[in-house]
């Protein structure tokens, strides 16, 4: 599987990949400049990445000397996007997938995985119109080869990173999308694994209040100090946005999704 992998690499002309920070992205980067291609590696900074996947991405481009560039993807910018419909991902990769056109000349690869094919996975039809190629679909690659194939490459603990989407993907469909609520989000999910440490934490923001979904085996053991001690620091931090109480819950994938979800 890896063999055919590297040979769908081999045969793109001057690849640029789009690099989020997660293991996905990252991974398939590894390879490409392990294998010496001629490949641009374009990673978006924004208020909904957290500061600590860029600052990741940061330190593995310099150990690794990867040809790396920062840009804005100016989503915040697209009032289509900000409104957070149910579509929302697919107006997030049209500004990405523009910005990444507009400053490289390259065939566009993404680190999608037929894992991802089983999702509502709206940003897919964004990277149609932009001929984006997924090689790891092609070669046939799962969330767990992929991880196998980090493993190799000797990344450490980007083998291991839990699954982390954008923050906006926490915010309810139709609450409208702003800096201070992702910054909010960001921190919290900070703040209950330092207390924690769980397998998995989103900060879902609803319209009826603040959830904090948890795997089932951190949520089992969560005491009522630890609880009542997030709450009342949650309570406290300064972009809380104005919705109802904190609450916590067991996590579930692509809970934000409260409508009805239509291609």
């Amino acid at each position: 599987m890896r063999t055919k992998l590297e040979e769908i690499l081999r045969a793109i002309a001057r690849p640029v990949i789009a690099v989020s920070g997660g293991v996905d992205s990252v991974t398939l980067a590894a390879l490409a400049v392990d294998l010496g291609l001629d490949v641009a590696i374009a990673h978006a900074a924004s208020p909904a990445v957290p500061a600590q996947a860029t600052q990741r991405l940061r330190r593995i481009a310099r150990d690794r000397g990867w040809n790396l560039s920062v840009i804005d993807a100016h989503e915040f910018e697209d009032q289509q996007y900000r409104a957070n419909p149910v579509n929302r991902c697919f107006f997030c990769k049209l500004n990405l997938y523009t910005a990444v056109k507009a400053n490289f000349d390259r065939q566009i690869l993404s680190g999608a995985n037929i894992d991802d094919l089983g999702e509502y996975r709206p940003g897919l039809s964004s990277a149609a119109r932009f001929g984006v190629r997924h090689p790891y679909i092609e070669a046939g690659f799962d969330k767990a080869a992929v991880r196998r194939l980090a493993a190799e490459l000797e990344l450490g603990e980007i083998a291991q990173i839990p699954a982390s989407p954008c923050l906006s993907s926490r915010m309810e469909t139709g609450l409208p999308i702003d800096a201070a609520t992702l910054g909010f989000i960001d921190s919290v999910e900070r703040l209950v694994t330092s207390r924690v440490r769980p397998k998995v934490v989103r900060c879902r923001v609803r319209a009826a209040g603040i959830v904090i979904e948890l795997d089932s085996e951190t949520l089992t053991s969560l005491t009522t100090t630890d609880a009542d001690w997030l709450v009342q620091r949650i309570e406290q931090q300064p972009s809380r946005p104005p919705q109802g109480p904190v609450r916590f819950a067991g996590y579930r994938n692509g809970s934000a999704f409260v409508h009805e979800v239509s291609a």
